[in-house]
């Protein structure tokens, strides 16, 4: 039996893994953890808000999934990795902000980092059993969300609600607003540069609005591999908790017949989030952590009517302006770097 630690029981991530570990024998959910809803009865071990290592302590599980939404899930990220526990990581924010200490916890812990995200499960997914000289680029897709196709003009009076109108996945609302915006494709950018060790400009990201093509590797000889399937995050959660095997789920294989690949550039101009999260990366240090900080304090000020669509970049933009960027060397001097970037983006909003 594989014993399960799921933090984020109750997310969208969080309901579907339930369903996966429920649908497996070789899976037991040993400890559950929410953020504020009674997660009473779900498994042996549960928690609501407080300090997840603690749980995690007592359930000394074999695989963490971590579905927390927000720097919120970085301390589990780091003692997962730091005791050579395999992580599923779903909550991208832990790459994007401590980059570097997550690598180097992995380093010492010495166990496997499996990404839950389909974009970057698909990557992982094209390169196994790749040599890295063998690889070229790697690109990834984004449906273009709701706003696909919008001028920024248009964009001007955008409400929440429309925002949270996703195409194609039923996420949770931050993450749907990020998709909105694209941020969540320059979150995607920089964890993908941690997860795969390549530099910025060998990773692109193109709009496929069916969200079909969840990733493409190129290779150096000129081929690409691309991973296909339908838009159904219950695949890449269980390759993550079944991994190496690959478990049966109820998802269909995609129909291929009428099925339409189609690809665009994204609108930089209308969508500036992409371009400011790739700048940040880029410069390194801890501006990666401020474009995360003040992507969340901005998200949350518009889903509050306290900022508009289009200025949520604006407020990131502030934040990262006002930063100095300096390298954080533990979670300690990380949290002061987040604290101060949503302060910048209250004062913005």
């Amino acid at each position: 039996m594989t014993r399960v630690a799921l933090l984020g029981a109750t997310g969208s991530i969080g309901r579907q893994a339930l369903e996966v570990v429920e649908a497996n024998p070789v899976l037991e959910l040993v400890a559950a953890a929410s953020g504020s809803t009674p997660v009473d009865g779900l498994a042996p071990l549960t928690q609501v808000g407080g300090d997840l290592t603690e749980l995690l302590e007592r359930a000394q599980p074999d695989v963490v999934l971590n579905a927390v939404v927000g720097f919120a899930g970085l301390p589990a990220t780091l003692w997962t990795l730091e005791r050579g526990v395999t992580l599923a990581l779903a909550n991208k924010e832990s790459l994007v902000a401590a980059g570097e200490l997550a690598l180097a916890a992995r380093e010492r812990g010495g166990g496997l980092l499996l990404p839950v995200d389909s974009e970057h499960s698909a990557l992982f997914q094209c390169l196994e059993g790749r040599r890295t000289d063998e690889l070229d680029s790697l690109v990834l897709t984004a449906s273009g969300g709701p706003f696909r196709g919008w001028t920024r003009d248009r964009l001007a009076d955008v409400t929440p609600e429309q925002a949270l109108r996703h195409p194609t996945w039923k996420m949770g609302r931050k993450i749907t607003v990020d998709s909105a915006t694209l941020a969540n494709k320059g979150l995607e950018l920089i964890e993908a540069h941690f997860l795969f060790g390549l530099p910025y400009d060998r990773i692109s990201v193109v709009i496929q609005p069916t969200s079909v093509v969840h990733g493409l590797a190129r290779f150096r000889d000129g081929a690409a591999l691309a991973h296909l399937g339908a838009p159904d995050m219950r695949v890449p959660i269980s390759f993550a908790l079944t991994y190496p095997d690959r478990a049966p789920t109820p998802v269909p294989p995609l129909e291929l017949a009428g099925t339409t690949l189609e690809f665009e550039e994204p609108d930089l101009e209308a969508f500036p989030l992409l371009r400011l999260a790739r700048e940040a990366g880029e410069r390194g240090g801890s501006y990666p952590c401020v474009f995360n900080a003040a992507n969340e304090a901005a998200v949350e000020s518009f889903l509050a009517g306290r900022l508009s669509f289009l200025g949520v970049a604006g407020a990131v933009e502030h934040a990262l302006a006002e930063a100095d960027g300096a390298a954080a060397r533990d979670l300690e001097e990380l949290t002061v770097v987040d604290a101060a970037a949503r302060r910048s983006v209250e004062v913005a909003a």
